[in-house]
């Protein structure tokens, strides 16, 4: 019954790898609209035009995924997942409907593998993306909340690992919250190109062997069907670069960097919880050792950057799927869809485990905050404007003799009080500030 399917797939790797719930859906979806296309052209019969619609939604649905076997590691093209797909949906109709529809002639007709897959994966492409848009507005409102709430915390701002002059634990939130902000941005004007789509350019670009008026027919049963405001673009740029979906993909990279930044800053500041920074804590269900009773590890973080790190590694193969292939057509369609919906999928994961977990249990510890800033060298530099150059230098000499900051400030007649007051007068100048743009 398979008869392409079995014999191709004797010439596929057998990795077991198989397409993204969201391909198959995104496939199902442009058999339905070039059924349609092909009907309203006068091509298909309504008998063939509505039993190839019900199956390929139904395979849309996820009705016929087991049936989808062909592995992600096929021919560059995608003709292995095409015709799986067609054979799919016309062993269906018979099954189903009683109606015998040729998977080439009647499923496939005014179609191409080459302009169907890419078609396909960008659509699935601009649906997982949707998804991750929403969930980096929910990052970004969770972390502008924290920033208000933690706006009044003063602890020791640190750079290269050293102490350095006081900041607010606000304040270092709220470079990632506009970090974030800017994120979405990027993302909106990347999806905003992928859904240019190439569908009606048939094998070469060229639209050969596809009715006048096929391609705006399927595009607009394509929009209707999939609910995404996809449009026609230049099919031979849409066959040949994937550079849409590179471009995609490194807005993932660049949200997924700046995820494992902030993961790595909260760990740090967890640390501990007598030997390291502490200045936080962080609720965790999970126990964090198999040996050491009652140890609390940041285990969603560290399972938030593991994705980090695999989304850009789903970058790096887009990047290089983007160099194969010569003159009209890719080479690599299949594993960029691959790569592109998964990463994706593993960001719109992330983003709310960050958003909803890992954010909400930070309790910050006042004290420890408060006597680690006043402990640094580095607030002396805060004193400099107040009490002069010289002043400063001999507190500094001082600590460098081992005297303890509270005996150094005590030998220029200054309290402890006083270099607080200081401080917070220092952090009120940028309170609330967060730069231009904001």
């Amino acid at each position: 019954m398979w008869s392409y399917t079995e014999r191709a797939s004797r010439e596929y790797l057998s990795t077991g790898t198989r397409f993204p719930r969201e391909i198959l859906w995104a496939m199902g979806i442009v058999k339905a609209a070039a059924a349609h296309a092909n009907y309203e052209a006068g091509l298909l019969s309504r008998e063939k035009f509505l039993a190839i619609r019900e199956e390929a939604l139904a395979l849309a649905e996820g009705r016929y995924d087991s049936l989808v076997t062909v592995d992600v590691y096929q021919t560059g093209s995608g003709t292995g997942l095409n015709l799986n797909v067609n054979e799919v949906i016309a062993s269906k109709a018979l099954e189903n409907h009683g109606v015998r529809v040729h998977p080439l002639d009647d499923v496939n007709m005014s179609q191409s593998s080459n302009d169907v897959v890419p078609t396909a994966i960008r659509l699935a492409s601009a649906r997982v993306a949707r998804e991750v848009g929403e969930r980096l507005t929910l990052l970004y409102e969770s972390l502008r909340a924290k920033e208000e709430e933690f706006s009044g915390l003063v602890k020791p701002g640190r750079t290269h690992l050293r102490d350095a002059l006081p900041v607010t634990l606000g304040q270092e939130l709220s470079g990632y919250s506009d970090a974030f902000l800017h994120d979405s941005k990027l993302l909106s004007e990347a999806v905003d190109y992928v859904l240019e789509v190439p569908l009606g350019g048939t094998a070469v670009g060229t639209g050969a062997n596809a009715p006048e008026g096929y391609r705006d027919a399927a595009i607009r049963a394509l929009r209707k069907l999939s609910g995404l405001p996809v449009r026609p673009g230049i099919t031979f740029r849409g066959m040949k670069l994937l550079s849409d979906l590179a471009y995609l993909s490194s807005a993932y990279k660049i949200v997924a960097l700046e995820l494992w930044r902030l993961g790595q800053d909260i760990r740090l500041m967890y640390s501990g919880p007598f030997t390291g920074i502490a200045e936080i804590d962080i609720g965790t269900g999970a126990p964090g050792s198999s040996i050491m009773p009652g140890k609390k590890n940041p285990v969603t973080i560290e399972s938030i950057m593991q994705a980090s790190a695999t989304v850009k590694a789903y970058d790096e193969t887009v990047v290089t799927g983007l160099l194969m292939g010569e003159l009209e057509l890719s080479m690599a369609i299949p594993l960029t869809g691959y790569a592109v919906v998964n990463a994706g999928k593993l960001l719109v994961e992330a983003l709310e485990a960050m958003a909803t977990k890992v954010l909400p249990r930070i309790r910050p510890r006042p004290e420890r905050m408060k006597e680690l800033a006043v402990r640094s060298a580095a607030i002396l530099t805060v004193l400099s404007p107040r009490l002069g150059y010289d002043r400063v230098a001999r507190i500094a000499e001082r600590l460098q003799s081992g005297a303890s900051l509270e005996e150094a400030l005590g030998a220029e007649g200054i309290s402890i009080e006083e270099v607080e007051d200081l401080i917070r007068e220092s952090i009120e100048k940028i309170r609330g500030k967060r730069g231009p743009g904001s």
